[in-house]
């Protein structure tokens, strides 16, 4: 059963204290280590921190042992009532900065306010001062970190973490997506447009898109999914990609498709063909916008392939 904080002995709260900041030391050696290689200026920004935590919690021991002798006993927060429940974000994979930052930003906020308090239940001269010049150092590590960022991270550096950030996003998430999308929106034009024309029937060609939009899918999560493991190419969990691959390819597919519920099968058609040239446009756009491709170069590609699928589909469809 957790105690609450005010049932909690002067020697209780102090080796509370010790385990604050030894988790604390610790998370931001796991921030740092999980930013080195794509952040290394946050990184050291954070090595900094992690020396600061473990010298209070050296201060700290030390006071204890003054006090209440050799024996800590182990006393962690969710053994006290009132502590807010951290979600692990230092155990996530990718780790960004933004998220390191608002996490120590509320890791700092909680640890001050538990000296606040602190300091109220100690009548100890000692204990009293340790615990409040820890307070206010807890109080000031936001303007400490600010110092140390300006420090480590300059505009250049902000730049190319920023750039780094991008890179990582388009490997874990635009690329799969656009793979995708590209294609869901290409593939099953043919199946879908065959099955239109050589049946004349919105219904039937809704059928065999949804299938083939199923079907690819399926298909191209499981084959995203099982390509790498991510540790080498820095693409990220595979199960991610996977489900990225699989839900833009669908997507791409049930986009064109979705029109074939109109009964009437040539409007049906008429605003598949608009969705197509839509779904067309957005795949030129992304390859422009994060995969540096010319505009016109990447709509070349994109429309050429995705016309020579359409005709495909028509001229089966037909024959």
């Amino acid at each position: 059963m957790a105690k609450n904080f005010g049932e909690l002995s002067e020697g209780e709260i102090l080796a509370l204290a010790v385990s604050l900041e030894e988790e604390d030391s610790r998370i931001y050696g796991e921030f740092a280590e999980a930013l080195r290689e794509s952040y290394p200026a946050t990184a050291s920004m954070l090595d900094e921190m992690q020396q600061e935590e473990s010298g209070h919690r050296t201060s700290l021991i030390d006071l204890f042992r003054r006090r209440f002798g050799e024996r800590l006993p182990l006393i962690r927060r969710q053994d006290v009532k009132g502590f807010v429940s951290r979600p692990p974000v230092w155990l996530v994979r990718p780790l960004g900065p933004n998220a390191v930052r608002k996490a120590i930003e509320s890791m700092e906020d909680e640890t001050r306010r538990f000296y606040q308090l602190a300091i109220e239940r100690t009548s100890d001269a000692s204990t009293r001062q340790l615990l409040g010049d820890l307070a206010e150092a807890e109080a000031k590590h936001s303007a400490a970190a600010e110092a140390i960022e300006q420090k480590h991270l300059s505009p250049a550096v902000h730049a190319g973490e920023k750039e780094a950030s991008r890179r990582v996003f388009v490997l874990q998430f635009v690329q799969p997506g656009l793979a995708g999308l590209m294609d869901g929106s290409v593939s099953t034009l043919a199946p879908l447009f065959a099955a239109a024309f050589a049946t004349h029937r919105a219904h039937d060609a809704f059928l065999v898109g949804l299938a083939a939009s199923v079907g690819a899918g399926i298909s191209m999560a499981f084959a995203e999914g099982l390509s790498d493991d991510g540790s080498l190419t820095g693409r990220g969990r595979p199960v991610i990609r996977g489900c990225v691959t699989g839900v833009m390819t669908f997507a791409g597919g049930i986009g064109h498709t979705l029109p074939y519920l109109i009964s009437d099968f040539q409007v049906a058609t008429g605003i598949a063909v608009f969705v197509v040239a839509v779904e067309l446009g957005i795949i030129s756009w992304v390859r422009q916008h994060y995969m540096d491709t010319p505009l016109l170069r990447a709509a070349l590609q994109v429309i050429v392939g995705g016309v020579l699928v359409f005709v495909a589909g028509i001229v089966i469809g037909n024959s």
